[in-house]
């Protein structure tokens, strides 16, 4: 059975890390994607196109979509970029919205839920909120690639971030460099 996975792309910048998560994982299963106002915004303004996914979820204020039950079922989700507000609502149990209500869904489910956010500095509260959420069974990724792959292109260093979240979700690839501990 083709696994299934919820993409929920929120208004930060680091669109590119979510676009290139949806082109690896559309070919290894089913992706229900949903973007936020602002992110659509966001990826105009970057230059990021999230056309030509199949399952989309266009309206973020619908709490009758089938992700806001905890009957839909689906092995885990990603929230890339992950904006502060977004991170704070779910630390909370804020499900204002979809991706809020599905990010609740999938933590009182016991599901992978994966939060990326692309922040710095980290204040306080933003740290607060991300120890709340780790307690509470989320993983959180900060997007920060790293340089023992020998990255030569942007490309490659967006590879390196998407391949950790594939890892977490269980998913084979070869985007990037494993460290060997050799050199």
């Amino acid at each position: 059975m083709k696994k299934r996975f919820v993409v929920a792309v929120t208004g930060a910048s680091g669109m590119v890390y979510a676009r290139r998560l949806l082109e690896v994982l559309q070919d290894r299963a089913e992706v229900h994607l949903i973007i936020s106002d602002i992110a659509h915004k966001i990826a105009e303004y970057e230059g990021v196109d999230f056309s030509g996914f199949d399952v989309v979820y266009a309206d973020n204020a619908n709490m009758f979509a089938d992700l806001a039950s905890g009957s839909f079922r689906y092995d885990g989700m990603v929230v890339i970029p992950c904006s502060m507000k977004t991170l704070a609502a779910i630390a909370s149990g804020f499900s204002d919205n979809l991706i809020t209500r599905t990010a609740d869904v999938c933590l009182k489910e016991r599901r992978t839920c994966i939060l990326m956010p692309r922040e710095m500095p980290l204040s306080r509260i933003h740290l607060k909120n991300m120890l709340s959420l780790d307690e509470a069974g989320a993983t959180i990724m900060v997007i920060s690639p790293a340089f023992y792959t020998r990255p030569r292109s942007i490309e490659d260093l967006i590879d390196m971030v998407v391949a950790r979240v594939l890892d977490h979700l269980n998913i084979e690839h070869t985007l990037s460099t494993r460290w060997s501990g050799e050199y």
